[in-house]
């Protein structure tokens, strides 16, 4: 899977005719790093930023949300759904427009194969890439190593994805609660020298106290109380991710199933005052 995920990365797009749209509607003038409100991790602080995730099955709908939020949004998570059906270049385009993107790849094999995706999610131009903690110290630290040939790239550990609970974690065979997973995975990717880790806004609290103070935060399962939970087990605000800790928040469907996508953006950033 993550060889066949290294070939995706370099490879090229199989739909042109999406990504000019691409092209047509997106302003390309800014080049990367972007400064802006809500900037992602250059310098040295550790500013609180929104991600916005492209949760699609195809690159038109990503494409007019991109457009949708212009100027005021510049960071974007691409998992492998869109990546799979819009290809290296929906990335390539994304960057060019002067954003940053996270890819979430997840991450799990062994250490050559996690090291070789890493390094083309590395040249491809990615901001931040995923691998799951529980590979284990062998695979995080050669993530580590390939993602110090790219000094934008930051590897970040996937803990427990936010779908499990307790009994999720029962079934494969974990007898940890979900918060001393999470802490053992944490500190284990700490130990491999990642630039940070996933976990559900619900453990910010926990994680901020155990890792040092550079460590980056990010928390998808972020919802409005007014909003359905979907596919997340654990979730809370997005204010109240930030106050318990998180660097980062992920959020997708608040926004781009808003009737106005752009007002809902507006909306949380001034939630979170940036």
């Amino acid at each position: 899977m993550v060889e066949a995920t290294h070939r995706l990365l370099l490879g090229r797009s199989s739909l042109p005719g999406e990504i000019n749209c691409l092209r047509q509607r997106w302003v390309r003038a800014a080049p990367r790093p972007v400064a802006c409100s809500n900037t992602l991790f250059w310098g040295d602080g550790l500013n609180p930023s929104i991600i916005v995730s492209l949760d699609f099955p195809a690159a038109a709908p990503a494409v007019d949300l991109v457009g949708q939020l212009g100027s005021a949004a510049s960071v974007y998570k691409v998992g492998l759904q869109l990546l799979t059906a819009a290809g290296p270049s929906f990335v390539r385009d994304l960057l060019d427009a002067g954003k940053q993107v996270f890819l979430d790849l997840k991450l799990f094999e062994i250490p050559s194969s996690v090291a070789s995706a890493v390094a083309a999610a590395g040249q491809l131009g990615a901001s931040m890439v995923t691998v799951h903690a529980s590979a284990g110290s062998s695979v995080l630290e050669a993530a580590v190593a390939s993602a110090a040939h790219f000094p934008e790239l930051k590897v970040l550990a996937l803990t427990v994805i936010t779908s499990m609970d307790d009994e999720a974690l029962r079934e494969v065979g974990v007898a940890s609660t979900v918060p001393e997973q999470v802490l053992r995975l944490a500190r284990l990717a700490h130990a491999a020298g990642c630039h940070g880790v996933v976990a559900s806004p619900l453990e910010a609290r926990l994680l901020r106290n155990a890792l040092p103070q550079g460590a980056l935060i990010v928390t998808p399962g972020i919802q409005p109380l007014e909003f359905a939970k979907g596919d997340h087990a654990r979730f809370t605000t997005a204010s109240e991710a930030i106050k318990a800790g998180a660097t980062h928040v992920v959020v997708g469907r608040p926004i781009s199933r808003a009737l106005n996508p752009a007002a809902s953006f507006a909306a949380l950033c001034a939630e979170l005052e940036v």
